[in-house]
Parts: C-alpha cells; sequence; structure tokens
C-alpha cells in the first residue's frame, strides 16, 4: 500500500547581527547570514529594458534575444549596478543573475579599450564550464558594444589563453586557479579592473578558493564596483560582503528551491533490494532526467548498467576530460542522450530547456547540495519535479535535510512496477536492448574569446552548465597526478 504524508519545515533563525545593523528581524535558512541593512537608499526597480540607461547596442541585442522583459533580479539590480553601486544579489539559477551582472558590467565597460594583459572587468566563477557558460551568455552582448571577452578556465590551453590577454581583452572570466596561474606568470595584471563579480561565491568558499578569491580581489582597484551573485549566501561568504563591499544594494529572489512553486518535491521511500530496479525504470521513462550520484565509481557503473539495459546514458564527472564533458551536455540538450547521470559536477549553472525531473539516487549531504541539484528543474517558470531516493537508514538524516531546506515533500513508499512510481515520475519498464552512444566528431578547441560563435539561446540568455574547478593554481602542479583536484568532489 502507499503512503504519503509531509515532513514539516522548522523554520531557522537568522545568523548573527552585523555591526552594521540587521535587515530587519529577518528569518534566514540555516547556516546564513542576515545581509547588510543598505544606507544609501536603492533606486526603484525598473520595468522595462528601456527604462535603462544602457548603450543601445545592449538593447538591440536584448531584443534580437528575444529577451524582453527583466526578470526580479534583473529589475531590481541593473538600476542600482549601472549606476555603481556594489550589489548583492541571491536568486536561484534560472533566475536570470547571469545577465543581472553581465549587462551592468558590459554598460559601464563599453567604450574604453584595455591594454594587454590588463582587463577592464572580472567575473569570477567557481567551474570552467559555468565560466564558458556565462561567456557564451554574454557573446552577443559584449559584440553588440565592442568589447572582447576572454575566458580563462583550467582544462583547457594556457598558452591561447595568455595569448588572448596579450591581444587585449575588457572582460575576463576566469576560475580563480587558473587566473592565479597567468598573473603568476605575468600574463595578467588586475590593476585596472574597475568592475569585479563573484558569481557563485558559496560555491567557491565550499571548493576552497577563498582564499585565491580574497587573494585576487586585493589586486582589483580598491575604488571599483564589486557585485556578488549566489543561489545562496551562507556564513561562508559573510567576510567577502564585509570586506569588499562598500554600502550594497541587496535584493533576494527566490531565496530556495523551496520557494518555486512550480516545483515539486517527493521523497520516495524504497527498500535497498529494490533501489536499483526502480532507479533503471525512472531512467527509462519517455522524456530526459538528471541522476546525481555521490561518487565517480557510482555514476559509472549506474551509466554502464543503463545502457546495457536500453536506457541512453551518459556521464558526467570530474573524471572526464573537457572535451567529453562539453559533448556529452550537447548530447543531453539535443536528445541523443536522454538520461544524464552525474555528481554533483553538474549541480550548478547547467540550463536545459523543458527538463521536467531530476533524481536523487543518492541523497545529498547538505540542504545547499539539495538545492542547486534541484536548481536544474522548474527554470525560468517552466514546472518540474525533485525526486530523492531514500532507504530506511537514511530517512532520519532526510528528514533533517528537508528541514534545513525549508521544504516540505511529498511522501511515499513505492516499490519497482507500481503505478505510484509512474505517476510521480513517469517510470516505466526498459526495453532490455542494449545501446551504444556515438560521440560525434570531436571539434578542435576554440579559442576563449569573444570571437567564439554562441549558440541559439533561450529567451532569457542564461547560462548551461557546471563542472568541477580546480582549488589551486594548476602550472606550479605539473608533476602532480592529472585532476586530483577532483577527487573531493566526485
Amino acid at each position: 500500500m502507499n503512503r504519503t504524508r509531509s515532513y514539516s519545515a522548522r523554520g531557522r533563525s537568522g545568523g548573527p547581527r552585523r555591526a552594521s545593523g540587521p535587515h530587519g528581524n529577518r528569518q534566514t535558512v540555516s547556516g546564513e547570514f542576515a545581509p547588510p541593512r543598505t544606507i544609501t537608499p536603492a533606486l526603484p526597480a525598473v520595468e522595462t529594458f528601456a527604462d535603462l540607461a544602457m548603450p543601445a547596442g545592449l538593447l538591440a541585442t536584448l531584443g534580437h534575444e528575444g529577451v524582453t522583459v527583466p526578470f526580479p533580479i534583473q529589475a531590481a539590480t541593473l538600476p542600482n549596478s549601472l549606476a555603481g553601486r556594489d550589489v548583492l544579489g541571491r536568486g536561484r539559477t534560472g533566475s536570470g543573475k547571469t545577465l543581472a551582472f553581465g549587462l551592468a558590467t558590459l554598460a559601464r565597460t563599453a567604450g574604453r579599450r584595455a591594454e594587454p594583459r590588463q582587463p577592464l572587468a572580472l567575473v569570477l566563477v567557481p567551474t570552467r564550464e559555468l565560466a564558458q557558460q556565462v561567456t557564451e551568455a554574454l557573446t552577443p552582448y559584449a559584440r553588440s558594444v565592442n568589447l572582447r571577452l576572454a575566458t580563462v578556465v583550467g582544462g583547457m590551453s594556457l598558452g591561447r589563453q595568455a595569448g588572448a590577454l596579450r591581444a587585449g581583452a575588457e572582460v575576463v572570466v576566469a576560475t580563480p586557479g587558473r587566473l592565479k596561474d597567468l598573473i603568476d606568470r605575468g600574463d595578467c595584471r588586475l590593476d585596472e579592473v574597475a568592475t569585479t563579480v563573484l558569481d557563485e561565491a558559496d560555491q567557491m568558499a565550499d571548493m576552497g578558493f577563498m582564499p585565491q578569491v580574497t587573494a585576487l580581489l586585493d589586486q582589483v582597484r580598491p575604488d571599483g564596483q564589486r557585485m556578488l551573485f549566489s543561489a545562496t549566501l551562507d556564513r561562508n561568504v559573510d567576510r567577502l560582503v564585509r570586506t569588499y563591499l562598500h554600502d550594497p544594494v541587496v535584493h533576494s529572489v527566490d531565496p530556495s528551491a523551496g520557494a518555486v512553486t512550480t516545483m515539486e518535491h517527493h521523497v520516495l521511500h524504497v527498500h535497498d533490494a529494490d533501489k536499483h530496479r526502480t532507479t533503471t525504470e525512472i531512467a527509462a521513462r519517455d522524456g530526459r532526467v538528471i541522476m546525481f550520484l555521490d561518487t565517480k565509481h557510482a555514476v559509472d557503473r549506474l551509466t554502464k548498467h543503463l545502457l546495457s539495459s536500453g536506457v541512453r546514458a551518459a556521464a558526467l564527472h570530474g573524471g572526464k576530460s573537457q572535451p567529453q564533458r562539453t559533448r556529452t551536455l550537447a548530447q543531453f540538450r539535443t536528445g541523443h542522450v536522454t538520461v544524464l547521470v552525474a555528481t554533483n559536477v553538474a549541480a550548478r549553472g547547467i540550463h536545459v530547456d523543458n527538463l521536467d525531473l531530476v533524481v536523487n539516487v543518492d541523497p545529498p549531504t547538505d540542504h545547499k547540495d539539495y538545492l542547486h541539484r534541484g536548481g536544474r528543474t522548474a527554470r525560468a517558470g517552466e514546472s518540474g519535479s525533485v525526486v530523492t531516493l531514500v532507504t530506511p537508514a537514511q530517512r532520519r538524516g532526510m528528514s533533517r535535510l528537508m528541514a534545513a531546506a525549508g521544504i516540505s515533500p511529498r511522501i511515499a513508499q513505492v516499490r519497482s512496477g507500481e503505478a505510484e512510481l509512474s505517476r510521480i515520475t513517469g517510470a516505466q519498464a526498459p526495453s532490455g536492448v542494449p545501446v551504444v552512444i556515438t560521440a560525434p566528431q570531436a571539434e578542435r578547441p576554440r579559442r576563449a574569446s569573444s570571437s567564439s560563435p554562441s549558440p541559439s539561446r533561450g529567451r532569457r540568455g542564461r547560462r548551461g552548465q557546471a563542472g568541477q574547478g580546480r582549488p589551486a593554481g594548476e602550472a606550479a602542479r605539473r608533476g602532480a597526478p592529472r585532476r586530483t583536484g577532483y577527487d573531493s568532489a566526485a
């Protein structure tokens, strides 16, 4: 018999009060801090992009890209960021953060020309896929105002990236480790950077990047503008806010996946012996699904099993090369692959239109991972479901995690082959006919600059996927075994 019930989400009090004063009596999710109070009143939000003081080229490109109405985080922060104010913005992935900081960065940099090795604006992100997707999202807008973009990330040619910086790039999108390498080589200086953006700062803290991030921030112009955007803001980034943001405009929208009304949360209680079969039937559904597991080896094992069962699956984790990961994501977007089996490498930044199901085969270890995994679905007003498979030994920990996330999921006891499992997930028996996923012909690596072609994007022009960056400089570790920086997040 199927049993359904709900956890009750326990409210958590906010973090310690800041010396500058709290922002009201704010209730926050466990581990978060109360944002600073804005001293200078913020400019009001706008209703249309035309209401903003942006270059005509940017406005024209917005129309060309089909981006007609600003999302709340864009409408609220752009009037202030365009005026040069520091910004602290929180919005779940899919809320439009990339254009929120990207348009302001490009508008305030337009009309200037960078000297060799001296960029004028910097966007720091935790992962190389995220860096590439931010670059792709901003490329058409940068072209419209004659700005050059360079992507500086690990896993790609260091020499080519150094060459792009020597040629001059006004805006650099970078991961901390590779940017440090280039600075140490003398290929980049940050003393002319007037606009600095930190995207997904909490993940940078979680991955051990914070010492590098602060060292980089100490090198940019002290009188410059700083913007910090993230899906979650916890106490790990409190120091960044206190040290580097001056009287920031604070805006928070959709603070957690639990606030998204188009997203359903399901906790499915399964027996240990039946979990593998249940997972296989969910993967065999009609339509795409992302399945998250804890380790690289578990991802590879499940992918191999699904392929032998007739499911078009592919693996994504830190042990894959960058070209492999790029091709896998492209195949998933086009539907050539219907099941993306992944570690947390894909938990941030990946955007796939009409993805309506995310499955936590292995429950995440904390509520932040849950929110970011779930953020792959129900994006930009679309509907979607997050399903977590929970064995008897995992039930108590899952209850605590959901309470910390502020979510009250629907709970059901299910078994493979049952109608209730099919109703919730679309599960069905696989064909049993083994399939082979053929890889498309590998393309030559592209130069990470604004000359790279930008694929067609959705009406909001947001970024796509996220992978794993390296928490330490790469050039200094050439003698070390390759990809050891991925092991902890596999």
